[in-house]
């Protein structure tokens, strides 16, 4: 029965009755919602394989801080067997994006140190909260700002490893998939969570990810080993005769008043590739004069090869010292280096080519440069091309690419690659370049090089290749050399024909020239090895 005593009534305040909460007069919470624990638990997964590939990536840059080269995991399975060929995973952790700091450490600290900090500390944001079994909506969201980390450098890196350095490395796309898979595992449980009331406490969370981010690249600057510094300033032997008398030589940068440096390459080697957009990266680049000797690794012109190691290297180093300029005067830079960049990215191809059909090579070389025709595959290019090879001889280079020399010392060959920075900024030093001088001046005077033969007109005391090895003659020196009937004595003999006048070295279609033999002032040529390429593989 409704009663309107005020007694009853008078705390309702005019409400009408049946309103109240159980207890109290007030209404009861809000159920919470409940713990996403499989969008969670998929973060954590997501963590804990980004984990795995950056501490993979990071062991195979760690390994080759010996100075060495090593097989590297190169696989979407973590812990797959290593390969020790070349592939997209050694391209991009050679290139320069691979690590910072590479002026002030040997290889400088690679980027999946970072990573893998990032997603240590994602694994023990997202185990707490798996413990705990309770979270709100500002946990959620500073788990969510701190997966969209890994994801935001994977878009960066992933867009550098094909746009730039044109090469897939599957241990990457290992953290970039894993980087996805936490986001999404967050999203979904920031989406469970968003009615859970609770503070976003991010400035923690920040001083925190820091303070691991900190201590892992502290503790792996500790344990890094530290190469010689006598050899990083000095590097690995000099050259004996750096003139280039024969101007064999090609301007490669127009760096004025630089450090005189020589590179020795192959335009269809890979890691001459990779070494040229290392330097170019590098700001110590800008420091070097330098200057290029020509050196393929292609039996058609090379003589201290066996075999086509890099087929067609022969015809498009033909090319850069067409486009160069082959006669005396200021070489063309320009033009050789449009030639050269061109072969770099276009390596595959014109070795393909160049080991189906080198004929189809030079055509298409000259179609690309049309300035090159009339003196691609001319006597007068090849005999430069031989007095580059020449050049090297004399200078006992190693059978190898790229090289890199520095005043007239060459930086170690395991320097080119992940040291070159570190390394380039000690040879560079003024300690360095004092040391070198004190060195030249405490050593005894070397003898002269060998006087460079003319392009096109043959020494009268020199024989040509084939005429030292098979003991035969040409027939202006059979003519010289025949006395006369009558008094014994010789007739002047005949002018050399335009045939006669070139060397057998410049000829239209010489043939494979045999090591010229040491003499006073040429040091032995050091035994063929594979290049830096054929090493990796």
């Amino acid at each position: 029965m409704t009663t309107h005593d005020p007694a009853f009534t008078e705390h309702l305040h005019g409400e009408p009755p049946g309103l109240e909460g159980p207890r109290g007069g007030h209404a009861p919470p809000p159920r919470r919602a409940p713990f996403p624990s499989a969008a969670v638990a998929l973060a954590l997964v997501g963590a804990l394989l980004g984990a795995l590939f950056a501490a993979l990536s990071t062991s195979d840059f760690m390994q080759h801080l010996d100075r060495q080269v090593h097989a590297i995991h190169c696989s979407f399975l973590p812990g797959a067997a290593k390969d020790i060929s070349a592939s997209g995973c050694r391209t991009v952790m050679m290139s320069p994006y691979s690590s910072f700091l590479r002026e002030r450490l040997w290889g400088g600290v690679p980027v999946s140190v970072w990573a893998l900090a990032v997603f240590a500390f994602l694994a023990y944001r997202t185990a707490l909260m798996l413990w705990r079994r309770r979270a709100s909506s500002g946990d959620t969201k500073v788990l969510l700002a701190a997966a969209a980390l890994p994801v935001a450098m994977s878009i960066l890196f992933g867009a550098v490893s094909i746009y730039v350095l044109d090469a897939v490395c599957k241990v990457c796309i290992g953290i970039y998939s894993a980087s996805a898979l936490c986001f999404a595992g967050a999203l979904l449980a920031h989406r469970a969570l968003r009615a859970a009331p609770g503070e976003a406490r991010f400035v923690p969370a920040l001083l925190e990810g820091t303070a691991l981010v900190a201590a892992v690249t502290l503790a792996y600057v500790a344990f890094v080993p530290r190469p010689d510094p006598r050899t990083s300033m000095l590097g690995c032997g000099s050259l004996v005769h750096a003139e280039d008398s024969a101007g064999v030589m090609i301007p490669l940068t127009s760096s004025a008043g630089g450090t005189p440096s020589i590179e020795v390459l192959d335009p269809l080697c890979a890691s001459c590739k990779a070494f040229d957009a290392r330097l170019a990266a590098s700001s110590l680049g800008e420091r070097l004069e330098l200057a290029g000797v020509l050196f393929p690794l292609d039996s058609k012109c090379n003589w201290m090869v066996t075999e086509a190691i890099h087929p067609g290297a022969c015809a498009v180093s033909e090319a850069v010292l067409c486009a160069a300029g082959v006669g005396p005067g200021p070489k063309n830079a320009a033009a050789a280096g449009a030639v050269l960049r061109w072969a770099f990215a276009r390596q595959t191809e014109l070795r393909e080519l160049g080991a189906r059909d080198e004929a189809a090579l030079r055509v298409e070389i000259e179609r690309e440069f049309p300035a090159v025709a009339g003196c691609l595959g001319g006597a007068l290019v090849r005999s430069k091309l031989t007095k580059s090879l020449r050049w090297a001889v004399a200078n006992a280079i190693p059978v190898l690419t790229p090289q890199l020399f520095v005043g007239d010392r060459r930086m170690c060959d395991e320097d080119t690659d992940l040291g070159l920075e570190y390394t380039l900024g000690r040879m560079l030093s003024p300690e360095a370049a004092q040391e070198r001088a004190l060195r030249r001046a405490a050593e005894p005077p070397r003898p002269p090089p060998p006087p460079a033969r003319a392009d096109l007109q043959a020494s009268a005391t020199v024989k040509p290749p084939e005429e030292v090895a098979t003991g035969t003659r040409t027939p202006a020196a059979r003519a010289a050399a025949e006395p006369t009937a009558a008094g014994g004595v010789a007739d002047p003999p005949p002018a050399p024909s335009p045939v006669e006048a070139v060397p057998d070295e410049a000829r239209a279609e010489p043939t494979p020239e045999p090591t010229p033999p040491p003499s006073d002032a040429e040091a032995p040529a050091m035994s063929p090895k594979p290049s830096h390429e054929e090493t990796e593989r």
